[in-house]
């Protein structure tokens, strides 16, 4: 029988930081987990639309009120991520969900001078999940899943032009950014052997979010514009099946450390089932070499793994 939201286990009890959930797969993550009674965290960047997403939820789950909370985190801007980890009430977290991400833009730096895609998809998370490991290791059962995408097969990471200085082409680097999620997860779930802790990845498919649009618009295409709405609207499935596989790694019992979780037919859509992956981010060797440098680029260290 198909895995679907209806299997969420009863999440009381329990936080969760959802990134990205004003919109797309992140909103309907960050509703159904406060659907099974999570405290959770909308973490966005704009506060206005966040603040529009919040009140949707509880407009859609009047109950869930009083455990669902909205917090400003930019995540292409350093400062921003260490101010919401310090801002975040010093308790344990359960579950942190690394959804937010940009996707096939035109060269942009973030605010640290990173190139916004690796910047935003990588660095910010990596950020992110370091200043929160204490918060989540109080926790009995904390998973960390990271939304990662079918398109990482696309490209390995360049560990000599991580920023795209050298070379850029907006899908390379989105690729790249989405193997980074993966190599991040690998090396998580090996530093946390011996941990409670599970380090998870999932992605969404061909899911019809405003992830597609963001590039073109930014450009004022929009004759190709159009042709992604109706792409989305013709092919992709909704935002609510895009949101499975992460809702399935972020609550089911006995998910793997390192799993991939995606759509079962074909990657693209369905139920989630696990999800092939490119061998060259399961390389212990890459996975080493990319967390030196991030916790270099962010100034964030993990310590010595367990």
């Amino acid at each position: 029988m198909a895995w679907t939201a209806r299997n969420i286990p009863d999440q009381s009890g329990r936080t969760a930081v959802v990134t990205g959930a004003n919109s797309g797969i992140g909103f309907v993550t960050a509703r159904e987990l406060a659907r099974r009674g999570a405290r959770v965290v909308l973490a966005c960047r704009s506060e206005e639309r966040g603040r529009q997403a919040r009140e949707r939820l509880v407009s859609e789950l009047p109950e869930a009120g009083e455990r669902t909370e909205l917090r400003r985190l930019d995540l292409g801007d350093l400062a921003s991520v260490s101010a919401f980890a310090k801002e975040l009430p010093d308790e344990r977290l359960d579950l942190l969900v690394n959804n937010a991400g940009v996707m096939a833009l035109p060269y942009r730096r973030t605010a640290d001078g990173f190139e916004t895609q690796f910047g935003v998809n990588h660095l910010g998370h990596f950020a992110l999940t370091g200043l929160l490991l204490e918060r989540l290791l109080a926790a009995p059962a904390p998973r960390v899943v990271t939304v990662a995408s079918s398109l990482h097969f696309l490209a390995n990471i360049d560990i000599g032009d991580l920023n795209g200085e050298h070379t850029y082409r907006r899908w390379i680097a989105y690729a790249r950014s989405k193997t980074a999620n993966l190599l991040f997860t690998h090396e998580l779930a090996r530093r946390m052997a011996g941990t409670p802790l599970v380090a998870a990845a999932a992605h969404p498919g061909y899911a019809s979010t405003n992830l597609q649009t963001a590039g073109v618009r930014m450009e004022g295409r929009k004759a190709a514009e159009r042709v992604v709405h109706v792409g989305n609207r013709m092919v992709a499935q909704p935002a609510e099946a895009g949101a499975l596989p992460t809702l399935y790694a972020a609550t089911e019992p006995g998910v793997a450390p390192d799993s991939f979780t995606g759509p079962r037919i074909l990657a693209w859509r369905g139920a989630p089932a696990p999800s092939w992956r490119a061998p060259w981010t399961r390389s212990d060797a890459a996975a080493e070499r990319l967390w030196a440098a991030s916790e270099q680029l962010t100034g964030v260290s993990y310590g010595a793994p367990a």
